[in-house]
């Protein structure tokens, strides 16, 4: 199982971060030991003093494929879940303005959280989605603002990559990221359906 993310898929995110608008998908890839599942406590790692939280809609592949033809993307996956793609922020800057990797920064124990799934044909286009943080809203975003939409992901993801059923594909986050505090309860919706909850520990 391979977990793919997407960075900077959504302009106003990309303004937030001072960061260029992407012409094509920016991937990177988390190893399977990032996921948090169950609505587990998520434990702030002492290796870095400013832990963000980036909650996105994930989309699970059903199938396997290569070189996926757009016109057959939709066919690779009919479940979305909501997860969020915690980030050093502090080693990312540190390791980009050296111009070095930053898998660190986000591939590390634990920095993907992930929630149950829901049928893809049951929920109303666009997907509207939530994060709570303390019980107040931080980040809000809909499928419909992706610069890159899910369908053209999985095209461009699978140019380089075999697509495998069960790999997931994290498609990116609205602006609202911001520092996590241990104590923190962060809650992620799909539209009013409650799919995590985590706790900072």
């Amino acid at each position: 199982m391979k977990i793919f993310c997407i960075g900077r898929n959504y302009v106003a995110h990309a303004a937030e971060l001072n960061n260029k608008v992407p012409d094509n998908p920016i991937i990177f890839m988390k190893p399977p030991t990032a996921l948090l599942k169950n609505n587990d406590d998520f434990y702030h790692p002492d290796f870095s003093n400013n832990i963000h939280y980036e909650c996105e809609l994930v989309v699970k592949i059903k199938k396997s494929g290569k070189a996926v033809d757009p016109e057959f993307a939709h066919l690779y996956y009919d479940e979305i879940g909501l997860g969020i793609d915690f980030t050093a922020r502090d080693l990312q800057e540190e390791l980009k303005s050296k111009g070095l990797p930053w898998e660190i920064a986000k591939g590390f124990d634990n920095s993907a959280v992930i929630s149950t799934f829901l049928p893809i044909d049951q929920l109303p286009s666009p997907i509207e989605f939530s994060l709570y943080k303390n019980g107040d809203i931080v980040q809000k975003g809909t499928s419909e603002n992706m610069i890159f939409n899910i369908d053209s992901l999985i095209v461009n993801i699978s140019k380089y990559f075999t697509l495998q059923q069960g790999d997931l594909i994290y498609t990116g986050t609205p602006a609202g990221v911001g520092k996590v505090e241990i104590g923190d309860i962060l809650e992620g919706f799909v539209r009013d359906e409650k799919m995590f909850s985590c706790r900072v520990r």
